[in-house]
């Protein structure tokens, strides 16, 4: 996660970085990734497209921010477009049916602060990019894109090991 802005990036470097997208695209229930190979972006921080969710969210409620956040991810991984630039953002708003009215609301001072809150809470578990997913109850996070095999087992051991807790305690 970049919450500021960082112009210029290296686009022949971050082409080089997204070829570990493959290890998760050789799965057989894998989502679309694809080494970047355009000349967008890359995109220059993360907090444009959280504000974007979080504004889908305020304009369309949970099931348009979940959507907008799997098009997002599908436009960044598959697609290599930079979900950082002004006119991607708001074709993805459009694609995920949402009021072009409400594309203002990516520019609400609150919501601003509210992601940069959640980026310095983030910080504090040790959350450095997206996606990251955390289990209640384990204060280890997993960042990036992985198979989800890894998730899976992550999953069956964190089980396994409450339930041994449980069985313990009986």
């Amino acid at each position: 996660m970049r919450p500021d802005p960082q112009p210029g990036r290296n686009l022949e470097k971050f082409a080089h970085y997204t070829r570990s997208w493959m290890r998760p695209d050789s799965e057989e229930d894998a989502g679309e990734f694809r080494v970047w190979e355009t000349e967008h972006g890359p995109p220059s921080h993360s907090v444009p497209p959280h504000l974007l969710v979080k504004a889908a969210r305020r304009a369309g409620g949970d099931e348009a921010a979940r959507a907008l956040s799997a098009r997002l991810f599908e436009a960044y991984f598959s697609e290599n477009l930079d979900i950082t630039d002004d006119a991607t953002m708001r074709q993805l708003w459009e694609d995920a049916g949402l009021d072009e009215a409400a594309f203002d609301h990516t520019r609400d001072e609150d919501l601003l602060q509210e992601v940069l809150e959640e980026h310095r809470s983030a910080l504090e578990y040790g959350v450095t990019g997206v996606p990251a997913v955390m289990l209640e109850g384990n204060d280890v996070p997993i960042t990036g894109a992985h198979p989800r095999t890894l998730y899976r087992r992550w999953i069956d051991r964190t089980l396994a090991q409450r339930e041994a807790a449980g069985s313990e305690a009986d």
